[in-house]
């Protein structure tokens, strides 16, 4: 039987993540268009600088701080803004980004999965159509951009109650 489209980008992703140089978590995400892979990224300090698995420590861990919580603090850029970086506007525009993340330590698929509040900012801006996030191997929850994070904006939560 044929692997589907859709899962065999997601295991190319999982590929991807296993460049990762977090000890935390790793994720993989390459973004596509028309049955194009335009770039890819990994999770990984920015150049040129030592990563958390080189120095053997991760500063969010050893300040207890909680998964979705301080990312300012990482030493890392994110695997979808690597993938964004690495590509131009104009390849991404109506392009999906299939998006892979698994625990360092265990190998495991992270469970709910799903890209930061500052990634999600810049797939929006990058004109990214649609995210695929793998939750198990043959598993996986499909976004639309603008209908999940553009038209439900996240960052309005709580503003107004005071």
């Amino acid at each position: 039987m044929r692997q589907s489209k859709i899962n065999y980008y997601l295991d190319i992703a999982e590929t991807v993540a296993g460049r990762g140089t977090c000890l935390r978590r790793n994720y993989g995400a390459i973004i596509v268009k028309n049955d194009e892979i335009i770039s890819t990224g990994y999770v990984g300090a920015p150049r040129g600088r030592q990563n958390c698995c080189d120095m053997g420590k991760c500063i969010r861990t050893e300040l207890k701080i909680p998964r979705g919580e301080r990312y300012e603090v990482c030493r890392s850029v994110h695997a979808e803004a690597n993938a964004i970086i690495s590509a131009s506007r104009d390849k991404m525009i109506g392009a999906t980004m299939y998006l892979c993340g698994k625990e360092a330590d265990s190998g495991e698929y992270i469970k709910n999965a799903n890209s930061c509040s500052m990634c999600k900012r810049m797939i929006i801006n990058a004109g990214i159509k649609t995210v695929i996030i793998r939750d198990s191997k043959t598993e996986y929850r499909t976004i639309d951009v603008e209908s999940e994070w553009v038209n439900n904006d996240e960052s309005l939560e709580g503003i107004f109650n005071y």
